[in-house]
């Protein structure tokens, strides 16, 4: 590959690169998301400089994405950051990359909620996407966030910093909670445990069996319900009456969800689908 390169000629190149790894449309995706980072400028601003050129040191950039990509790494890797509810927020290997059905939860939440200055406990932290989301819309809400990461701690504290927002942050293992003092008056607790059963690995795409954290998405086939089963133990004595427990769920598992929040004595239980109709989060009341 040589240097002479404008802004439609790499977009051609990423195409003709790329084409036998990834379909068209996720081509051209990827290719703005890494110009746009690259070069400071808008989908658009992209669009209306396709014959500007290209300096050295921004196209041996592209080249290196161009090889990582084909390795499967993927590219909210390769920048180091991606969008999420329209905040902007740096992840790495640490942290899941947030995906759209947690975008529709948070969205649940600050639409559903009708407490001034609620407190708020997300469990499992990862790049701080739920926490600082929610700690952002509603307003004076006190959030606190738990994970047993201490890397994903770190990159969610800079999120939070990136975000301008003031969330309580603790380094615990929660399937050990009782080994920890906490509060007991939070009104709404929300979690997106691991829920991927071990067996559903072969499912999944390479880009986030090889890159994404395993500890954060897998669960055992003998007890997938683990994490939930524990959060919504630590919620019956941890939820102010009236309080909300939100999960973000494996969709071959939402009867079996909707059973154990029943079982435990919360009411309201629903189970709730994403924008593709799927089953992917239940809501519950104590």
């Amino acid at each position: 590959m040589n240097s002479a390169h404008n802004i439609k000629s790499i977009q051609n190149l990423f195409k003709e690169e790329l084409k036998t790894f990834y379909p068209q449309r996720e081509i051209e995706n990827i290719c703005y998301l890494l110009l746009e980072h690259l070069l400071n400028y808008s989908k658009i601003e992209i669009q209306l400089n396709k014959n500007e050129k290209i300096e050295q040191n921004i196209f041996d950039q592209i080249s290196k994405a161009l090889n990582d990509l084909k390795q499967s790494v993927p590219i909210q890797y390769i920048i180091g950051e991606t969008e999420f509810y329209d905040l902007k927020f740096k992840v790495n290997k640490q942290t899941l990359i947030p995906r759209q059905e947690t975008e529709e939860l948070v969205h649940a939440i600050i639409q559903e909620n009708k407490i001034k200055s609620p407190k708020i406990l997300d469990i499992g932290t990862g790049s701080g996407c739920i926490p600082i989301v929610l700690a952002h819309h509603i307003n004076k809400a006190c959030v606190s966030t738990v994970d047993i990461s201490a890397g994903a701690i770190e990159k969610a504290k800079e999120n939070a910093l990136l975000n301008e927002v003031t969330i309580d942050f603790y380094h615990r293992d929660f399937l050990k909670w009782e080994d920890y003092s906490w509060d007991n008056d939070f009104d709404i607790i929300v979690s997106n445990p691991p829920y991927v059963k071990e067996s559903e690995k072969e499912l999944m795409q390479d880009n986030v069996l090889a890159y994404e954290p395993h500890s954060a998405l897998f669960v055992t086939d003998t007890d997938p319900l683990i994490f939930y089963r524990r959060i919504t133990e630590f919620a019956k004595g941890h939820l102010k009456k009236g309080g909300k427990l939100y999960f973000e769920i494996n969709e071959a598992l939402g009867h079996e969800m909707l059973e154990l929040q029943k079982s435990m004595g919360f009411s309201s239980v629903q189970l709730r689908k994403d924008l593709n109709g799927r089953d992917r989060m239940t809501s519950a009341e104590w």
